[in-house]
């Protein structure tokens, strides 16, 4: 039974029933709930909603950037992903606006097309502040770096049941120079270790057995094959969720996450779970809301992360979208709605 899709129309519909009337930055107008949780197990499937299709290489695309520590939109772009391309334009546009002294301000069109073909414009526009990469992987300032992400998992190898396992991308000081500050602003690890059943039958799943093909088998045996003794659970914190276009990406994105990591450090992905401060629908998504909430869900799909197999071996920056295939992925059609910026 798929859950997730389940406990979000859930979500959906809380919000429309209990939610308050909110002004918000972009003008749009919200209706709002403040705090909800969802906790996905990661065995039931990878967590990609099937009531709406998900556009999953622009989910993908987003998050290695994040990885890479880049911070503007140009890899983006270059990759087809363009959910921020608002704010990149938005920000240019208020400059432009306040110093053009009459000189022509490029439609949104023309701007994107500066960032493709124009490497010194994409340079200086395209870069949105050290918003998520750069707190990730360069948190800091005159080169007195710390790289979270390699941090944790350095931590994550050599002392597991660490309450410290966490990553923030919440910079005090860099708010400031920020397009917008992190909505999703820090996640948090935590390991706990497998029973032989559990790593026995793991093993046996993962090359198409049956549980009783390692009876013969003792811990030795299995420590021989590398098979995982510890699960990995990942919990963000997200201060603002736009929970109609924003959060199906967040949900999947951490998902992912979670995914790459274990498989960094030799874990199995266990508990995937989202604690959620204003949550919130705009008022032109409610329409699209209640279409979601009346679709069916469907059995989520998996995953499969083949960029360590054999010889084949690279590093988180140099991943790219097709290290990741989707399998069974079986959803109800897309339901377009407009993004606030």
């Amino acid at each position: 039974m798929n859950k997730l899709d389940k406990q979000y129309q859930q979500l959906l519909s809380d919000i429309i029933e209990f939610g308050v009337e909110k002004n918000d930055r972009t003008g749009t107008g919200t209706i709002s709930e403040f705090g909800h949780q969802f906790r996905h197990n990661m065995s039931d499937g990878f967590p990609l909603l099937t009531t709406k299709k998900m556009a999953f290489k622009t989910m993908v695309t987003e998050l290695l950037w994040f990885l890479k520590g880049d911070t503007n939109i140009k890899y983006l772009v270059d990759n087809g992903c363009n959910i921020w391309n608002g704010d990149a334009y938005k920000a240019y546009e208020k400059y432009a606006l306040a110093n053009s002294y009459g000189v022509d301000i490029l439609s949104m069109d023309e701007f994107i097309n500066e960032i493709k073909t124009n490497d010194e414009f994409a340079e200086k526009w395209g870069d949105l502040g050290p918003i998520y990469g750069k707190q990730w992987r360069k948190w800091g300032q005159f080169n007195d770096y710390t790289d979270q992400i390699q941090n944790l998992i350095n931590d994550l190898k050599t002392n597991p049941d660490s309450r410290r396992l966490m990553v923030n991308a919440w910079n005090v000081g860099e708010l400031d120079q920020m397009v917008l500050p992190p909505c999703h602003y820090g996640f948090q690890c935590y390991t706990k270790e497998m029973t032989f059943g559990e790593r026995a039958l793991y093993w046996t799943s993962s090359i198409g057995k049956d549980i009783s093909y390692a009876s013969k088998l003792d811990e030795s045996d299995l420590d021989e094959k590398n098979v995982p003794n510890r699960k990995l659970s990942l919990m963000w914190n997200q201060r603002s969720v736009d929970t109609f276009l924003g959060l199906p990406f967040n949900i999947a994105s951490y998902g992912l996450l979670l995914e790459i990591i274990a498989k960094e450090v030799n874990m199995v992905p266990d508990e995937l779970i989202g604690n959620l401060g204003d949550t919130h629908l705009y008022l032109n998504h409610i329409k699209q809301a209640k279409e979601q909430i009346g679709r069916e869900p469907m059995k989520l799909p998996k995953i499969c992360l083949d960029y360590r197999e054999g010889e084949y071996n690279k590093d988180l920056t140099d991943l790219t979208p097709d290290d990741f295939v989707l399998f069974d992925y079986q959803s109800h059609p897309t339901i377009k709605a407009p993004l606030s910026n």
